[in-house]
């Protein structure tokens, strides 16, 4: 069973890869420091509870600005959204803007 959840992880990380891409293509040139597979190091600890690395909380800082942008977007806005990002950005001291 925890093989089929880490599976499920990566496939999820991968799709939201492969859409940060495609995204990336068609965003204005202001909009291109807002790239969500900068989020990876952060991954661990949001999909499986684990505590938040200092890459994971260095990449969040540098994403604030585009927080609400993915928190819009529906593909995106339950993973930035969930009470597991919540955590790591409250480990992370981040603050989380009002979208």
């Amino acid at each position: 069973m925890a093989k089929n959840t880490s599976s499920s992880y990566l496939f999820v990380f991968a799709v939201l890869a492969l859409f940060a891409v495609t995204m990336m293509s068609e965003m204005p040139v202001s909009m291109a420091a807002c790239q969500v597979t900068q989020l990876s190091p952060c991954l661990s600890a949001i999909s499986q509870n684990a505590y938040p690395s200092k890459a994971c909380c260095s990449r969040l800082r540098t994403q604030v600005p585009c927080l609400c942008t993915y928190a819009r977007d529906p593909n995106l806005g339950k993973y930035v959204t969930n009470p597991s990002a919540r955590r790591v950005a409250q480990i992370c001291k981040v603050a989380v803007p009002k979208c």
